[in-house]
């Protein structure tokens, strides 16, 4: 029997601005990574978010990013290791303070856009962080890209952690992302993407860019609900992997 989480970021409005889908896409996702409020969220998104959440059995995960509200969070920092744990810890304690008030366990912490690339090659910066989410509670699951430096410095660190692999994204061959900039690198024909996410599930490959077969470890599958066609691909790819006899669980039930 398979299973697999399926994961989406939620949260990302602030003030006067909506971003994304959440109260479509919440109906087909098993856990949520909520924004902290520094690369986008606010106190009042946090707690609405964390309250839906709760509603619809999703479970929750704190999505922490660097300080960088005008770049969503999607330009890399150069900050130390120092500075990068209090970062995690600012921001796992401010999601807390409303998973507490909701009467909802935190069960993940996912980094978000630039500090989840960076922290993928860089062990340093990977350490800084899973020692951060430790230092909170060491209970909390790690999210992070399968096969990549985050994932070896939970393991590190004591941490359980949980491979992540996105469904609409291209692969290198050594099981990195391809980066957006390059050609190529989403994937926009669904039922390609859905047949690969399958088959990383089921088989635990995936064919890279370049040709070459890469292992890889599928825990959670990172979908994105931030326009209607995408939300409709959320929907569609649950109901295929339910068809292909794969239990979708929050990540707490998987690893």
């Amino acid at each position: 029997m398979y299973k697999v989480d399926l994961n989406s970021d939620l949260g990302e409005s602030f003030g006067a601005y909506t971003i994304g889908m959440d109260e479509s896409v919440i109906a087909h996702v098993s856990s949520a990574n909520v924004a902290c409020g520094y690369h986008a969220g606010d106190p009042l998104v946090m707690d609405k978010t964390v309250a839906a959440c709760k509603a619809a059995g999703v479970a929750v995960g704190a999505h922490p990013g660097f300080p960088d509200l005008m770049g969503f969070g999607r330009r890399n920092m150069v900050c130390s290791p120092k500075e990068a744990k209090a970062y995690i810890q600012y921001q796992m304690g401010a999601l807390l303070a409303f998973t507490a008030a909701n009467g909802v366990k935190l069960q993940h912490v996912k980094p978000h856009g630039a500090l989840y690339n960076m922290a993928g090659k860089d062990m340093d910066l990977a350490l800084a962080i899973a020692e951060g989410i430790a230092s909170v509670d060491k209970d909390v699951i790690l999210l992070g890209l399968a096969g990549s430096k985050m994932l070896e410095a939970g393991k590190q660190v004591g941490l359980k952690i949980a491979s992540e692999v996105f469904a609409d994204r291209a692969y290198q061959a050594d099981g990195s992302l391809v980066p957006r900039s390059k050609p190529g690198a989403v994937i926009h024909d669904k039922d390609e993407a859905i047949a690969r996410t399958i088959r990383m599930v089921t088989e635990g490959k995936v064919t890279a860019i370049t040709g070459e077969e890469v292992s890889i470890d599928a825990h959670s599958i990172c979908v994105h609900g931030d326009n209607p066609s995408a939300v409709e691909f959320v929907k569609n790819i649950r109901a295929r992997l339910e068809a292909e006899g794969v239990t979708i669980a929050p990540i707490a039930d998987i690893v």
